[in-house]
């Protein structure tokens, strides 16, 4: 049997999108995503957990975050877990788990001049839906992504 790697998540910026670029050129943003769960508990209170989330862009998914998105903005993001790891300085093995942008839309109201909310992939031929704007990131072979990413985990331990 295969196997699914996605994510699927609806949140809030919790800051603003961070970019930096690889040895190749290629962007990469990063940003965290709060995301809310509320119950109400047994004794009929109401209850509320709020999760982080650390997000990664690359490419043009990173360019658009980076235009876009502000902390507290509301976004739908698709994509795949990843964990990285390294050794600090102190010989500690330290792990990061990240959720690998797909493709993302904005989901704030905007201007009734800019039209409606919009989602952009970073894979061709992914719509969110038929009554929105897409528009697709080009994308480059798949061996020159995978490059592309080394390069980001090389250069992105947080010590």
């Amino acid at each position: 049997m295969g196997s699914l790697n996605k994510v699927m998540l609806i949140g809030n910026l919790g800051r603003d999108p961070e970019i930096r670029y690889t040895q190749a050129g290629s962007a990469v943003a990063n940003f965290s995503l709060a995301t809310t769960d509320r119950w109400t508990d047994r004794q009929g209170q109401r209850q509320e957990r709020t999760e982080w989330h650390d997000i990664v862009a690359f490419d043009r998914l990173a360019d658009l975050a980076q235009n876009y998105l502000k902390k507290g903005k509301s976004v739908y993001i698709e994509g795949r877990l990843q964990t990285r790891s390294w050794e600090d300085p102190q010989g500690q093995k330290r792990y990061r788990t990240e959720v690998v942008t797909t493709s993302m839309q904005f989901l704030d109201s905007r201007p009734s001049n800019e039209g409606s909310n919009q989602s952009y992939s970073s894979e061709p031929s992914q719509s969110m839906g038929s009554n929105q704007e897409s528009s697709e990131a080009t994308s480059e072979s798949e061996n020159s992504q995978t490059g592309e990413k080394e390069d980001y985990i090389k250069d992105d331990i947080p010590f």
